[in-house]
């Protein structure tokens, strides 16, 4: 090889090792594919825009989202790593026994309602009959979420303590790998956050809606019920996702970025595009947001403690 081909080579490996060292991260909780990386991803790159900045995504799944705040716990605080994520391991997993680094919670993004499917290895398309079908079962029911400590297991264990069935949980590590092996059957039941993916298999009778998690019903889905309606409000849980930094983090950092968020936010393609996907804005200040975990912390920590009676 020539001697000016080894040095372009050399210049062009100096300029991808400037460019990643420059570039922001944003460490997403959850497997390529799925919406909530599908949102991430959408709102990085107009993160980045407005930041003037290029913003490289990078996936990291498990443990219901606690692998990625770990990691993000360990970051530089200057602002330039960034994790995107449910407070569920905040608000949540904490109570299951897993107790997680500090972070600073930046800005809240999207509330998804909690959405429980049934498989094809249920035969039953409404919740009603799904209690009857898993009664009559001596081996119950299997219910498949995205991890120990997640809304959707604190759904489950709701609907086991009101209905007193008996239901094997089965914690995935994220939304594409337990949405196909739903398809497949390999369990009756799913919970998975409301989605045009799974909308698309509901209509085409590949899954079966059964009960949702939310304030009210969703336009996506009018004849779906509420838990609350089927009798368990305890369930009636939806899930908030959004951006956070590494801990000590300097608050004008935190405030900038999340006036940024703010501006994305408002954003009325991207307000849409939330909809259309059964979601809605998640808007405030750094100081609210963090509130608002605190708070579901809370509600969280007495639902656990009845659980556990």
């Amino acid at each position: 090889m020539r001697r000016r081909d080894l040095l372009a080579m050399a210049g062009g490996s100096m300029a991808s090792g400037v460019f990643a060292q420059q570039a922001m991260r944003i460490v997403v909780a959850y497997p390529p594919g799925g919406v909530s990386d599908s949102v991430a991803r959408v709102f990085a790159q107009r993160l980045g825009t407005l930041l003037k900045e290029t913003i490289i995504v990078e996936n990291r799944p498990g443990a219901g989202g606690s692998l990625a705040l770990t990691s993000l716990a360990q970051a530089n605080p200057d602002g330039r790593t960034l994790g995107f994520c449910a407070i569920s391991p905040l608000a949540l997993s904490p109570y299951f026994g897993s107790p997680l680094p500090r972070v600073a919670p930046v800005s809240g993004v999207m509330h998804t309602p909690l959405l429980v499917l049934g498989t094809p290895g249920l035969n039953a398309s409404t919740f009603p009959d799904m209690l009857r079908e898993a009664r009559a079962s001596s081996n119950g029911v299997r219910w498949a979420t995205s991890g120990v400590g997640t809304i959707g297991h604190l759904a489950l264990e709701q609907v086991r303590l009101e209905f007193k069935l008996n239901i094997v949980h089965v914690p995935y590590s994220g939304g594409a790998p337990q949405l196909q092996d739903a398809l497949a059957g390999r369990f009756e039941l799913l919970s998975s956050n409301l989605a045009p993916l799974q909308i698309d298999y509901v209509k085409n009778a590949r899954l079966a809606a059964l009960a949702l998690g939310a304030p009210t019903r969703s336009p996506t889905l009018p004849g779906l019920p509420t838990f609350a309606e089927l009798g368990c409000p305890a369930a009636n849980l939806s899930s908030l996702f959004g951006l956070f930094a590494p801990p000590a983090t300097p608050a004008a950092v935190v405030d900038k970025l999340n006036a940024a968020c703010a501006q994305v936010l408002a954003q009325s393609d991207f307000r849409k595009m939330l909809a259309d996907g059964g979601n809605m804005p998640a808007t405030g200040s750094a100081a609210e947001f963090a509130r608002e975990i605190a708070q579901q912390s809370e509600v969280n920590a007495r639902l656990v403690a009845a659980m556990r009676k």
